[in-house]
């Protein structure tokens, strides 16, 4: 049996054919990717276009103690972000600034007006936008005409016309030559950085190597807003989980204690699933600014507070979604069967909308659009995609006027739209989805990328630990899949505090229970399993670590 115990032996097969569905082809390639190295795989930050202008604007304005506001989003990008510029201020001593975070519901997605005023009236001299900006051309120039220097930092693809800003850092503009396009807001604030340390660092007296804490904030929202986890996003990622396993920020470790989660073993499925709903939530159902003060604050009373709150706001987050999506069950159970699904209520709250639509996606497995207006002017909404279509493509293929409003990438998206029009979204959606994949030749539908087919005797720690060499998995870097198939059923079990979630045991060849876990179950529409059947499964490899012994199982994706 010792022999089958190392059935995919010798290890390195097993990885290297892993990685060569990643695209990794040789070893050169394969040390990169399984060993980042700080200061290998991040790029000079000067590279970037604009960088040393934006850099000289900023000493100038430290150097004449002009007021500067930071103006970040209220997601897990722009908080985090706006937290890494914040830290960098009060690192180098300097007191005439502040962070503006705008309320998602009464001043919408990036600049507005309003606030542009309020800056000018309170003699604000420089604004630097975090993770928006780069399509505000109105609001830029109302700041000009207020005497206000805005510079953009934002990794949104630009437009057509782009804002007459003092200085632009998005290295998705067509003219700049920076080796990586795909990092996230708070990866442009932390390259802002490191280049105003390599300027200041001897006056300002901050140590080599500072900055690398701030790898907490700029690693939790490169996983948290899903950009592509190759290339620099790699190594933020990587170094950003090990700084946040180490973090003694005082609310991000509060909200880890509340969530019942051990920081020194955090994985990026925590930061998805357990960080990033907590900051989002701040914005979604309250006031975004304790998103940014619960990751900012040094005061462990203060700090708690704010923690608190965020964990208040994501409860009541939990139970509108839960609320919404009894409603949506309802609704579905007179489902014409239409390529795009599309689902709203006027009292439903727009700023949890998106997650609804990807708990749609998940259950139904088709792209999903969700509005809601509760108190808002205007319909607004959500969309997710399943992968199979990109949003953008289908929101512009709709047809001209269908929207008043639209953005967004491949996967996800944001969008308003008329009462007149409310009632023409699934039609029109359903008919541009029909065409895209008619012209496109791509009628059938897409299997899921399956890395390897394996064996019950292969679900082991050691190939476990294997593949976790591969983390931080996410966009550009999925987690392994594998397809088990005719496993003999040994007992059913379902488990949790609702009895929602399966668990099919399996025996290996020399006697061991190897179980896997399906959770939510009950939301499936799979029928009842039987102790002596066959059944195949799309699983991940994952770990038990409750009871007194680790040992692997799996993580079933799919019943087959």
């Amino acid at each position: 049996s010792g022999n089958e115990r190392e059935s995919l032996a010798p290890h390195s097969d097993l990885l290297a054919h892993l990685l060569f569905h990643r695209g990794v082809k040789n070893q050169d390639e394969a040390e990169r990717f399984l060993q980042p190295n700080f200061e290998r795989d991040l790029h000079d930050p000067f590279l970037m276009l604009n960088m040393w202008k934006v850099v000289d604007r900023i000493l100038l304005a430290v150097s004449q103690n002009e007021k500067i506001v930071v103006y970040g989003d209220y997601d897990c990008d722009g908080i985090p972000a706006s937290v890494i510029l914040h830290d960098f201020f009060k690192k180098i001593g300097y007191q005439n600034f502040y962070v503006y975070i705008p309320h998602r519901h009464l001043e919408g997605y990036g600049l507005n007006i309003g606030a542009i005023e309020k800056f000018a009236a309170d003699n604000v001299k420089l604004l630097i936008t975090v993770d928006n900006g780069i399509t505000d051309v109105e609001e830029v120039d109302r700041a000009n005409g207020l005497g206000i220097d805005v510079i953009i930092t934002d990794h949104h693809l630009p437009q057509e016309k782009v804002p007459n800003a003092f200085a632009i850092l998005n290295s998705k503009q067509e003219t700049d030559d920076y080796p990586f396009d795909m990092l996230c807001g708070a990866g442009v604030a932390f390259k802002l950085v490191q280049a105003l340390l390599s300027r200041g660092r001897t006056e300002w007296k901050v140590k080599e190597g500072w900055e690398k804490w701030l790898l907490d904030m700029a690693g939790l929202s490169t996983i948290a807003d899903m950009v592509p986890l190759h290339g620099e996003n790699r190594a933020l990622a990587y170094f950003g989980l090990k700084v946040l396993q180490r973090s003694s920020r005082p609310g991000l470790m509060k909200l880890l204690y509340k969530a019942r989660f051990d920081q020194g073993s955090l994985t990026e499925e925590d930061v998805g699933f357990t960080i990033g709903p907590r900051i989002n939530a701040a914005s979604r159902m309250g006031e975004p600014i304790y998103g940014f003060r619960t990751l900012a604050e040094t005061d462990q009373a203060l700090a708690g507070a704010h923690a608190d709150y965020l964990e208040t706001k994501n409860n009541e987050r939990k139970r509108a979604v839960d609320k919404m999506m009894r409603e949506v069950e309802k609704i579905m159970k007179d489902d014409d069967g239409s390529p795009v699904i599309v689902i709203g209520n006027r009292e439903w709250a727009p700023g949890v909308v998106g997650l609804a639509a990807g708990r749609i996606v998940d259950k139904y497995k088709r792209p999903a659009f969700v509005w809601g207006r509760e108190g808002a002017n205007e319909i607004k909404g959500s969309c997710r995609s399943d992968g199979k279509v990109n949003l953008v493509d289908l929101m512009v293929a709709g047809g001209e006027g269908l929207f008043t409003g639209m953005g967004g990438h491949a996967l996800a998206g944001g969008f308003s739209v008329s009462e007149e029009n409310v009632s023409q979204l699934s039609k029109k959606l359903s008919e541009a989805y029909i065409q895209i994949k008619k012209d496109s030749g791509d009628e059938k539908e897409e299997a899921r990328e399956v890395d390897k087919k394996i064996s019950i005797d292969d679900v082991t720690l050691p190939n476990y630990e294997l593949i976790s060499q591969m983390a931080p998995f996410g966009v550009g870097n999925r987690r392994p899949l594998f397809l088990l198939e005719d496993l003999e059923i040994i007992s059913v079990n379902f488990f949790g505090s609702t009895q929602s979630h399966l668990r099919l045991d399996f025996k290996n060849s020399w006697g061991d229970i190897v179980s896997a876990i399906l959770f939510k179950y009950k939301d499936k529409t799979e029928g009842d399993f039987v102790t002596g059947d066959g059944v195949s499964l799309l699983a991940h490899i994952g770990k038990d670590s409750f009871g007194y012994k680790e040992k692997a199982r799996l993580r079933i994706v799919e019943i087959l």
